[in-house]
């Protein structure tokens, strides 16, 4: 039941080339910064992304879209990541869009079990009609479009089916975890995490903190360690290194200074 590993490094390098990865984090918060980093050194390449977005320029899963490892992203934006955008109209990225609340449902789907599921979001629109450029010719033509869904009027609303996600293997990052995988997670960082962790057939976890098994209250855990395989435990300044993806700054004007 001890699922610890040494290093980040161990804990990847068996992922293959070709892997899906479900991959927790909302923009910078909460996202697994060092098994993305492992994984970029170990060398894993035509990976299929699935993620809220793709990281930032020089950040997060950017750093393996800048090295050309990503083949294929399925996320619900663009975000502030310029070289994702570049490589998605350029032809040389297969981007599949989804609305964001659809993505996180196909996720906890796969993670239930539950094949597919009807949703209301995206009728009516290329979402459901088929049509949306999931990758662009050199010449800026479409050269593979998303086919049309299932539509159905479900207690009154047209509704159309979405399939759900299952990746082989899931990264995500926890504030702590006890060393049978069950998680805790803090603030924001409990976005995609939770639901990413649990579609994961192989499921790894970069902890802030890991704690003896039976330390945690089992009404405060939020991922129980039947979902997850591997836990690296970060050191103090590693799990200290956050940053944030746009830093705002307003002026305090009692203080005559900005803050």
């Amino acid at each position: 039941m001890d699922k610890v590993v040494a290093t980040a490094a161990q804990s990847v390098a068996d992922i293959p080339d070709g892997a899906s990865l479900a991959v927790g984090g909302f923009g910078l918060a909460g996202i697994p910064w060092f098994l993305i980093e492992a994984l970029l050194e170990q060398g894993a390449r035509d990976l299929t992304v699935v993620s809220n977005n793709c990281g930032v320029d020089g950040a997060g899963l950017g750093l393996l879209l800048e090295r050309g490892r990503i083949s294929r992203v399925i996320a619900s934006y663009v975000g502030e990541n310029k070289e994702f955008a570049r490589q998605y109209l350029a032809g040389e990225l297969t981007v599949e869009l989804t609305p964001q609340g659809t993505l996180a449902e196909r996720l906890r789907a796969g993670g239930a079990g539950i094949g597919a599921f009807f949703t209301p979001t995206g009728v009516g629109t290329l979402v459901s009609d088929g049509g949306l450029p999931w990758r662009y010719a050199p010449d800026g033509t479409v050269a593979l479009a998303s086919p049309p869904k299932e539509v159905r009027t479900i207690q009154g609303r047209e509704m159309l089916l979405e399939e759900a996600i299952v990746t082989d293997v899931a990264l995500i990052r926890a504030a702590v975890a006890d060393r049978a995988g069950n998680c805790v997670f803090h603030a924001a960082a409990r976005n995609f995490n939770p639901i990413a962790a649990t579609a994961g057939r192989l499921t790894i976890v970069e902890a802030e903190r890991v704690v003896e098994t039976g330390a945690l209250d089992p009404d405060a855990i939020h991922l129980p360690g039947v979902f997850v395989q591997r836990v690296v435990p970060l050191t103090l300044d590693q799990a200290a290194q956050k940053r944030i993806e746009k830093r705002t700054v307003v002026a305090d004007a009692q203080a005559g200074r900005s803050r």
